[in-house]
């Protein structure tokens, strides 16, 4: 099933098994800020990102090191050398995505993103090392940023696509295809927002962050409620803001964002996320946000 319909979408959800696959990660992977500045084509889209002044290299390096450690502590975290010609390479989520015995490469809307898909170190670990078959979307016409666009939840094996100039309907049908999607739920990006791994999150299968300003209509806040209730937490606009529901569970009872983000949650949900059973972790990457993303950007999950 692709619609736009959200009480079809939440109808159909709501009889499916949370048989589909694993919730989390078995491993995930990092790119480093190396050559970290503000990229102007990615700019033009992306309004959480910083001015050029704004931009301290050396300050987003040392914070990606401890983001590095802190998600090894969870699971195996491997990093890749960064490039100065690919400065938002730190963002790997939208470029490289997998299922189990499978990489997919993302067609990026913006040529200096484009750039990062091309990479031989990284596709090779992927079929030389890992032996997993390849997915490769990023020569066709349609941009399709993968879990930047798509959130999905992995034991039901359904998306949440929000629809922007990073991802359009045809992208997002490639996408429900190249994950093997039982189900995925197209819908509008509010003006201003470009991904909506920003705006949306699904937590380990059992709870969502949706911040219900992110997204055009009510529709998608009513149908994560039925389908998560009583785990569906609302974010407002300023949690959101604060990357917020840039978030990502890599076990069971933990939820990991930024220290922006951590010290943003007002009461409410820090209450939601404990009640559905996540311990809040944080890092500092106020450095990396510069760029327009968060945590859940830096982290490429391994299926």
């Amino acid at each position: 099933m692709i619609t736009r319909d959200g009480a079809a979408f939440a109808e159909y959800v709501g009889n499916l098994p949370m048989d589909f696959g694993k919730a989390i990660a078995r491993a995930a992977f990092l790119v480093a800020p190396d050559g970290f500045r503000m990229a102007e084509e990615s700019a033009a889209d992306n309004h959480y990102m910083a001015t050029p002044d704004a931009f301290d290299p050396a300050r987003a390096s040392q914070q990606h090191r401890q983001l590095h450690r802190a998600l090894s502590t969870q699971v195996p975290t491997v990093c890749f050398p960064g490039d100065a010609a690919t400065p938002d390479a730190v963002f790997p989520n939208n470029v490289f995505a997998t299922t189990p015995g499978r990489v997919i490469v993302g067609r990026m809307r913006h040529p200096v993103r484009q750039r990062e898909a091309g990479r031989s170190d990284i596709r090779g670990f992927f079929r030389d090392v890992l032996g997993y078959a390849l997915t490769d979307l990023s020569t066709q016409a349609h941009p399709c940023e993968l879990t930047g666009a798509m959130v999905v939840d992995r034991a039901r094996g359904i998306g949440w696509c929000g629809l922007s100039e990073r991802c359009d309907e045809a992208g997002a049908q490639l996408l429900h295809a190249a994950f093997g999607l039982r189900a995925t739920l197209l819908f509008d990006l509010a003006p201003g927002e470009y991904h909506t791994n920003v705006v949306l999150a699904v937590l380990a299968g059992r709870a969502a962050l949706i911040c219900p300003d992110g997204v055009q209509g009510p529709e998608v806040a009513l149908a994560l409620t039925a389908v998560y209730a009583p785990h569906a937490i609302v974010l407002s606009r300023a949690e959101k803001d604060a990357f917020a529901g840039n978030a990502i569970a890599l076990s069971q009872d933990a939820v990991w964002m930024s220290a922006t983000a951590e010290r943003g949650l007002g009461r409410k949900t820090r209450t939601a996320l404990a009640a559905a059973g996540f311990a809040v972790h944080c890092v500092e990457l106020d450095a990396i946000e510069a760029g327009g993303g968060s945590l859940r950007c830096c982290v490429a999950e391994i299926f």
